[in-house]
């Protein structure tokens, strides 16, 4: 980990009219590599992959790797996952000379997560998540520091109206909402209760949740009038989709391979981006051929030969 200089606040960022786009945490995806690239191409502040807090309070060694930036990879939040105050706030502690705020993971719906007590389970634990932004709020010396949730919402709007007027209460500095409940996958995004919960609070509200184009952008906020968005999905299948374009540029694909190399990127990590970028842009006889690649250079030959240079 590598100290950067200076700590503003990112709460300085939203702006009335203005719509921060934001990189969501993504588990093995939103690694530094990838929020080196998305920066590149208009994203606002990323976010790290969520982390375990207690094996990253535990572990040295999971704290090397789980948690990797540099100077330029500002501003930043880190996501944990935690179900107690006190170690959120220790991980909070270690991590804020790094970063720019921590975000507390109110909204994995995954099976392992919630039978831990971590995730989506949660935003039916108000008070509980109540004291751990207040730990975090109390514990980290520094004024300019954010503590964010992000969750899912209830069935019952009333419950998750009522958990993000609590986290309020207890200084959080913005929600990151989810617009589908826990059980929900590919339905729908509700829309009408993103706008709901924004009305009910002073803090920012991100609305997460099938932002695909640059055009998703706009229209949420005209549905919901939020304060930023959130994309994970639509940012892996185009990381230059925040700058406007429709798929992803040559030229972006190209920043990968750079990118990845200097930072020396696994080949599974690096293969894996390449082939969500590569989706909308290819056939299924090239899929087919470029999925079965296993090694850099043989990536590198391929895309010289399919696609050409910048």
């Amino acid at each position: 980990m590598k100290t950067c200089n200076g700590n503003s606040s990112i709460v300085d960022m939203f702006e009335k009219g203005k719509v921060l786009k934001i990189c969501a945490p993504m588990v093995r995806y939103s690694k530094l590599a990838f929020r080196s690239l998305v920066r590149k191409y208009n994203c606002d502040i990323c976010f790290t992959p969520m982390i375990v807090a207690s094996d990253f309070m535990r572990s040295v060694k999971a704290r090397d790797s789980e948690f990797t930036t540099n100077e330029r990879d500002r501003p930043l939040i880190v996501q944990f996952a935690a179900h107690d105050a006190q170690t959120l706030a220790d991980a909070a502690c270690v991590v804020a000379p790094f970063s720019d705020g921590v975000d507390l993971n109110c909204g994995c719906p995954q099976r392992w997560a919630m039978s831990a007590g971590y995730g989506a389970c949660l935003i039916n634990k108000p008070e509980l998540v109540k004291d751990m932004v207040r730990h975090v709020r109390n514990q980290v010396d520094n004024p300019n520091y954010t503590v964010s949730i992000k969750i899912r919402i209830h069935k019952d709007l009333r419950r998750t109206v009522d958990l993000c007027q609590k986290a309020e209460s207890a200084g959080v500095s913005w929600i990151t909402v989810h617009g589908r409940t826990a059980e929900e996958r590919h339905q729908p995004v509700h829309y009408d209760a993103i706008k709901t919960i924004k009305d009910s609070l002073s803090v920012p509200v991100i609305a997460n949740g099938d932002i695909k184009y640059l055009r998703d952008v706009e229209s949420t906020h005209q549905l919901t009038g939020i304060d930023g968005v959130m994309a994970a999905r639509g940012l892996l299948a185009n990381p230059a989709m925040f700058a406007g374009y429709e798929d992803t540029p040559l030229e972006c694909i190209w920043d990968w391979v750079d990118i990845s190399i200097e930072q020396g990127t696994p080949f599974t990590c690096f293969h894996h981006h390449l082939i969500y970028m590569l989706e909308r842009v290819s056939s299924q006889p090239e899929r087919k051929v470029f999925n079965s690649l296993s090694s850099t250079s043989a990536v590198i030959d391929y895309l010289q030969n399919t696609y050409g240079s910048v």
